[in-house]
């Protein structure tokens, strides 16, 4: 059956009235972060596909005595059998930015005669995936946009929602471990840190992210340390606010949240006739990028402003003496928001790198009215994480279906969602923009999960 299943892959029509029924519910942006969730339901379907039409079978094959509820998502450590048959040495190293702690983790994997990095960004891996190569520890790149493979590589750089758990590792890096507390990409966070089989897992984020990761991890069977990192430099909020754009100075980074605010604000600034600017931001090619940070980093170099997103938050290099916050709040897809304490620290910490000719950082604004919220946010330990993101499998998804039959993808997920029984420790990850993107861009994996149902 799952030969028959993957010689007949139906066009993407076959099933576009199914499709076009269920699409218009959603909003219209197709974000990065539901890119890499649409690879990463692609990849389960892919390889999923022999396992569960084997598993179906023994089901249907039951007396019909027992009945198995697929909306039950209160164990989720027990869908990943191959990381649960070890006893992984789990390290978690929280603290500031600049503090050191994924330099450590990643000297960890250098060492290691296997691993995986997974990151946040695109931009990272390819950062990670550069550095271990140069180390000459041969890496694989994987993400949502590009697959990069390296003769006799054992070591993988991959965005989060590409990490593979059905291999098994000598250790493992998540970064921004903090970040499986997102509404949209948390789930992921969560499928990495229960379900990647490693003799080593090395968690690097956010010290609000500890207490529900050891909650998380009582129930795995894993040893679990925590180690803490103080900050490596000074990180000082000034009182004023910049004034003016003549005041712009070298090493200055202004952060904005848009590509199009990024390149206006760069414009101005080089008007002046003083300074020439880098620009970073999320989407902006890899190798763009380092040109960029390169130009910005390079003392020799004209290009010594840099204008950026919030990536440049999430652990890229750069050389950055003082922080200038455009503005307090953000698009997040959604709504128009004010900037949360772990984010404006975790921005406002690149100033200052360590090592760097800047030996302290400095923070400031545009405009006086958001001083205070820079202040009182740097004095505090950032809101202790409640609830990791959650998304049900493929797997479970698939069996729910077959008592669906009739239903499209959306109408299913919609059910099963409504039905889902969960623990405290968890909530069901904002799917929308990820079930549109999906649909968008892969529809042919839909049609796939369709037939998968009604071969069975």
């Amino acid at each position: 059956m799952a030969a028959l299943l993957l010689r007949r892959r139906p066009s993407p029509s076959t099933f576009s009235h199914t499709l076009s029924c269920n699409v218009k519910c959603f909003p219209s942006p197709i974000w990065t972060a539901n890119m890499h969730a649409s690879w990463l339901l692609w990849d389960l379907t892919c390889g999923a596909s022999a396992r569960i039409h084997v598993s179906s079978r023994q089901f249907s094959s039951s007396t019909g005595a027992v009945k198995m509820d697929f909306t039950d998502l209160t164990r989720p450590h027990t869908w990943y059998p191959i990381a649960r048959r070890k006893k992984r040495n789990i390290f978690l190293h929280v603290g500031p930015t600049n503090s050191g702690k994924t330099h450590h983790a990643l000297k960890q994997l250098e060492l290691s005669s296997s691993g995986v990095y997974c990151g946040p960004l695109r931009l990272l891996a390819w950062e990670v995936a550069k550095r271990l190569n140069k180390a000459k520890v041969l890496c694989d790149l994987i993400t949502g946009q590009e697959k990069v493979v390296v003769d006799g590589a054992r070591h993988k750089s991959v965005t989060v929602e590409m990490a593979d758990v059905a291999s098994d590792y000598d250790c493992a890096v998540i970064d921004e471990i903090q970040m499986l507390g997102c509404r949209t990409r948390g789930f992921s966070f969560t499928r990495a840190l229960l379900g990647i089989s490693a003799n080593e897992l090395h968690l690097c984020g956010d010290a609000a992210a500890v207490p529900l990761i050891q909650e998380i991890l009582s129930v795995t069977g894993d040893s679990v340390q925590v180690k803490f990192y103080e900050r490596l430099s000074p990180l000082v909020p000034l009182k004023t606010p910049l004034g003016s754009f003549s005041d712009i100075r070298t090493g200055d980074c202004i952060v904005t949240f848009s590509r199009h605010k990024i390149y206006k604000l760069k414009r101005k600034i080089e008007d002046g006739g003083k300074h020439l600017c880098s620009v970073v931001y999320g989407s902006l090619p890899p190798e763009t990028r380092t040109r960029q940070a390169t130009m910005f980093n390079d003392e020799s170099s004209e290009f010594d402003v840099l204008v950026a997103s919030d990536a440049i938050g999430m652990g890229l290099n750069l050389n950055i003496s003082r922080i200038i916050f455009s503005e307090m709040e953000k698009f997040d897809g959604l709504e128009m928001r004010p900037l949360s304490v772990p984010e404006i620290k975790q921005i406002a910490g690149r100033a200052g790198r360590y090592g760097s000719k800047f030996p302290a950082g400095e923070v400031t604004c545009l405009a006086a009215k958001d001083l205070p919220l820079i202040h009182s946010s740097l004095n505090r330990p950032s809101p202790i994480l409640e609830r990791a993101g959650l998304f049900p499998t493929f797997d479970l998804l698939y069996m729910y279906s077959r008592s669906h039959l009739n239903c499209g993808l959306c109408q299913i997920l919609e059910q099963f969602l409504e039905n889902a029984k969960l623990s405290a420790n968890y909530f069901i990850a904002d799917c929308e923009e990820m079930l549109y993107s999906m649909s968008c861009q892969f529809p042919c994996m839909i049609s796939t999960f369709f037939v998968s149902v009604l071969l069975t």
